[in-house]
Formats: C-alpha cells, sequence, structure tokens
C-alpha cells in the first residue's frame, strides 16, 4: 500500500436523523492514514449509524463521508472499492464454505487470478482452514467475524470499517483477529472500529473519538483521552454513570 496523506476517512458535519430522534448530530472528524482508530461510546450514541454511513449503508441526511480521498456521494464506486465492512447484522450466504464464500466474493468483485492465495493465506492466519468443509450455517460466533474479516479484506481495501469485531468472541479469536488487522495497519492499511472491549482498544487503537448522543465528546490519541488513567475511567466520567443502587434482597 502506498504511504499518504490523504485522511483515510474524513467526516464533515455528518447528521442523521431517524423521525425526531438525531442519531449522529453535526461529527467532524478525520482519520489519518495508516492508523487504528477506535470509535467509543455508550448503546444508541450513534457510533453503528455513523459507520454505516462511512460504509456506504445509510445515506447522511447532510453532511459528506470521505474515504481515502473519495466522496461517498458523487464518487461512490471508487470510495467503495477503497472499503472494506465488517459491519453488526450483515447476512453471510449461510450454505456455502469459508472458501466458497471468498471466491463467490472475489467473482463478484471481478478480482484477478491473485485473490486465490489472498484466500488461501486469510483462511489459515484466521484458522479457518481447520474446517474446510464446514457450512457457515454452522460457523460459531468467533468464525463468522472471522471469515466476515477475511471477505472484507479480499479485495485489498484501503480502509476496514469494523463493528464490534471483538464482541461475543473467544480469546482465540480474537487474538488472530488482532494479529491480522496490525499486519494489515503495518502495510499502510487503516482501520476503523467500534468497540465496547476498553482493554483492546486502549492497546490496539493509536487514536479514539468518544461520542455521546450523536456528538463527539473528545478526540486524540489514546494517551490524551485517557489522560493518565484509563479509557473506561474517561469513559466512565465523560458519559456519565449511573450510581449503582444497592438491592437489598440479593444480599
Amino acid at each position: 500500500m502506498t504511504a499518504t496523506t490523504t485522511p483515510a476517512v474524513e467526516l464533515s458535519g455528518l447528521t442523521k436523523r431517524f423521525g425526531e430522534h438525531i442519531a449522529v448530530d453535526s461529527i467532524d472528524l478525520s482519520v489519518p492514514p495508516g492508523t487504528f482508530y477506535g470509535i467509543l461510546g455508550p448503546n444508541g450514541a450513534g457510533k453503528s449509524t455513523t459507520l454505516a454511513m462511512i460504509a456506504g449503508l445509510l445515506a447522511p441526511d447532510s453532511g459528506d463521508v470521505r474515504v481515502a480521498g473519495f466522496d461517498t456521494t458523487r464518487q461512490r464506486e471508487d470510495a467503495l472499492g477503497a472499503l472494506g465492512i465488517m459491519m453488526e447484522g450483515l447476512s453471510l450466504p449461510e450454505r456455502l464454505t469459508g472458501a466458497e464464500l471468498l471466491e463467490y466474493t472475489a467473482r463478484l468483485r471481478g478480482l484477478d487470478r491473485g485473490w486465490r492465495l489472498r484466500a488461501t493465506d486469510l483462511l489459515e492466519v484466521l484458522e479457518l482452514d481447520r474446517a474446510p468443509s464446514t457450512l457457515i450455517v454452522d460457523y460459531s460466533t468467533g468464525m463468522r467475524k472471522k471469515i466476515g474479516l477475511a471477505v472484507a479484506l479480499l479485495h485489498r481495501p484501503r480502509v476496514l470499517v469494523l463493528d464490534e469485531p471483538f464482541e461475543a468472541i473467544d480469546p482465540v479469536s480474537a487474538r488472530a483477529i488482532e494479529g491480522l488487522l496490525r499486519q494489515y495497519v503495518d502495510g499502510g492499511g487503516t482501520v476503523l472500529l467500534s468497540s465496547h472491549v476498553m482493554d483492546v482498544v486502549q492497546r490496539i487503537c493509536e487514536r479514539v473519538a468518544l461520542i455521546k448522543d450523536g456528538r463527539v465528546l473528545t478526540e486524540g490519541t489514546v494517551e490524551e483521552v485517557s489522560a493518565g488513567g484509563t479509557l473506561n475511567e474517561t469513559f466512565l466520567q465523560l458519559v456519565g454513570a449511573a450510581p449503582q443502587r444497592e438491592i437489598g434482597w440479593l444480599a
């Protein structure tokens, strides 16, 4: 991948409403290329909606999204070509094996023959080659996350958009995913992810944005945002955790 100073993802005044509810409220963000970038926030903060607009799955009501310098509205095909996405709720063809899904993906995208070597490497690194005849319908949650990541990486995108890639998976699967993402970023790629797993975000991300009610509360390097503490502590302070109430009948 070629080094560039063009932001990997750039959001300007990004806004999305659902009826009277403002899910994303005029967000401005610039994600540097070649970085791990985390988007944090409580449930309902607008994280998934923001990622869905970046991924081209939702149209913003106002504002602009640029991916690798391409406007996702005016240069949609170029922007989508630069993107790899793994989003919660996206379905996979259930009656295919992992290898068959990658071949199906390659043919849909019209990839050159190099995809076969990449598919083999991805299946091996993510340890999906251990169950070559297993259909996706029988995949565990961790296996589904891993094949979703393989699909997102197959065409060698410049930007990966990942919604909760470490949620509800075992430590072995998490380690495989994290290792592959590190190789991808070391090669010049950019990872933009949302996660509730604060220790993982603190360990792997270089910059983070913490959002609440569709607005950015703070943004910067992990060290700047955590301010000498932990991201979890900063998260609780900024979001405002409700005080714990004693329940007598549990004692």
